[in-house]
Formats: C-alpha cells, sequence, structure tokens
C-alpha cells in the first residue's frame, strides 16, 4: 500500500502569486526527490496555469481566487490548478499551439503546448462563464519518498 500525501492552496488572482504558487509546489514535491529538470518541469507548468487562469479566466481582476491542489501517491504526482472565472470558449483552439486570445499582451499561446510537454496527462475541464480546471500528472523517477 502506497502511502499518500495531499495538499490545498488558494490565493487571489494577481500576477505576484505566480511566483509563490511555484515555490509552494516545489516545496511540496521536494518529498518525492526529483531531478533538478523534474522539479524545473514543475514549477513551469503551475507558472503557466496559474498564469493562463489570472490573465485568462479572470481577466487579471484580483478578486477572482486560484485553487491549486497536490497529491501524491507513491512516485505520482497529481495536480490540478483551478479558477472560477470565463472559462474557455473553444478549448481546442485554446490548445493548439501559437494560439492566445490576448495577442496585445504579447502571450505566446503556448501555454497548454508546455504543459502537455512536461506532465505525462493533461485534462481540461472548462465551462465557459463558469471557470477552468488544468489536471495533471507526473511520475516522478526518484522512487525516493520521504514522509515525516
Amino acid at each position: 500500500m502506497s502511502e499518500t500525501n495531499f495538499m490545498n492552496l488558494q490565493f487571489a488572482s494577481r500576477s505576484v502569486n505566480e511566483s509563490f504558487a511555484r515555490v509552494a509546489v516545489a516545496a511540496f514535491v521536494s518529498q518525492l526527490d526529483p531531478t533538478m529538470e523534474e522539479l524545473t518541469d514543475i514549477k513551469t507548468v503551475v507558472s503557466e496555469a496559474v498564469t493562463n487562469a489570472i490573465i485568462h479566466g479572470y481577466n487579471e481582476d484580483p478578486n477572482g481566487v486560484v485553487s491549486i491542489r497536490g497529491r501524491i501517491e507513491g512516485d505520482m504526482l497529481y495536480l490540478t490548478v483551478e479558477d472560477q472565472g470565463g472559462g474557455i470558449d473553444d478549448l481546442e483552439l485554446a490548445r493548439t499551439p501559437l494560439y492566445t486570445s490576448k495577442p496585445e499582451l504579447e502571450r505566446s499561446g503556448m501555454g497548454f503546448t508546455i504543459m502537455e510537454n512536461f506532465m505525462d496527462r493533461v485534462d481540461v475541464v472548462t465551462e465557459p462563464g463558469k471557470g477552468t480546471r488544468v489536471e495533471m500528472m507526473k511520475r516522478i523517477e526518484s522512487k525516493k519518498v520521504m514522509y515525516n
């Protein structure tokens, strides 16, 4: 039977909180003793998902709430980043590399592509006007698991 650990985090949809989210998730994942590459990948996908929630989900309204849930089961990391913002009208289009709905902000349009390349699985659940949930999964190659 593998041990399970979890974390839940909520914060205001302010861009200054993106780095906080990266560090918090990195600290949580560190118990799996990931490689530097794995840790960098995870921090990057957290940044992408949180930034999407703030910029696209809440249209940079600082009154929104971004939620991150993390779960570790054995060597598997499960992350969910969620907002109750505007949702995505056309998910297929939004997942197209280089597409951005905010070209005036010089967005690269690579958020979902980066998440898909750095994680083993990425699922997006969205409803226009109700928000978006990005569920991600990654196996951490180091099998060392430390629970205190």
